[in-house]
């Protein structure tokens, strides 16, 4: 399976890079600044913005793991919209590092930016990635998954290899903990797209 990683030198994206690379997967790294890059792969040296369709054409699934830099938060809505756009009526699969923010958090249709505090730092990245979500499900021409990861997204975390989908509810581990580490994540999204799973969907993950 050749896939492609955007973000591939980010904490999630080198995350993915590795859990690819361990599982013997075709992998393409995807980045502005390719010096940054510490594993042995084919790259492509390109801001976000700057792809093609014809430079993502190769690939059976790209994973877009951008991070808007602070204070810049509302290109994760420009960011996804063009690779929508430029993947639209093609075969290539996207699969989007999402936030938590989309995920609901009871059955009377409250998701997690609802109750987010405007002030809290985290907020203008909770905003804006839950923004640049909404467009994905009216997409008619595209084939796509959206993986949330639980409330707290550990950079530090161990790599378990457990984790557990929530469908697009936040989920919790058996201790009422809404945590996955980043490696635990990787594991999950790599098998989403090895197993072909929630096309067109929107779900949640959670370490166990």
């Amino acid at each position: 399976m050749k896939i492609a990683i955007i973000g591939a030198t980010g904490h999630a994206g080198s995350l993915l890079v590795q859990e690819g690379l361990k599982r013997g997967q075709d992998i393409t790294a995807i980045m502005r600044n390719a010096s940054k890059l510490t594993v042995d792969v084919p790259y492509i040296e390109k801001d976000l913005f700057a792809l093609t369709k014809e430079d993502l054409l190769p690939f059976d699934v790209v994973i877009d793991a951008f991070r808007a830099p602070a204070g810049k938060e509302d290109l994760h809505e420009t960011s996804l919209a063009h690779l929508i756009t430029i993947l639209s009526g093609t075969k290539v699969r996207l699969l989007v590092v999402g936030g938590s923010s989309s995920l609901f958090i009871d059955d009377q249709g409250t998701r997690m930016i609802d109750q987010a505090p405007t002030d809290a730092p985290y907020y203008p990245t909770a905003y804006h990635m839950y923004q640049a979500f909404r467009e994905l499900p009216t997409t008619t021409q595209l084939r796509w998954t959206y993986l949330s990861p639980a409330a707290f997204f550990n950079p530090d975390g161990a790599a378990t290899g457990e984790y557990r989908f929530t469908g697009d509810h936040l989920g919790t581990d058996a201790a009422g903990n809404s945590e996955i580490s980043m490696a635990d994540y990787a594991v999950a999204m790599l098998d989403i797209a090895e197993q072909d799973l929630y096309e067109n969907q929107h779900v949640g993950v959670v370490g166990k």
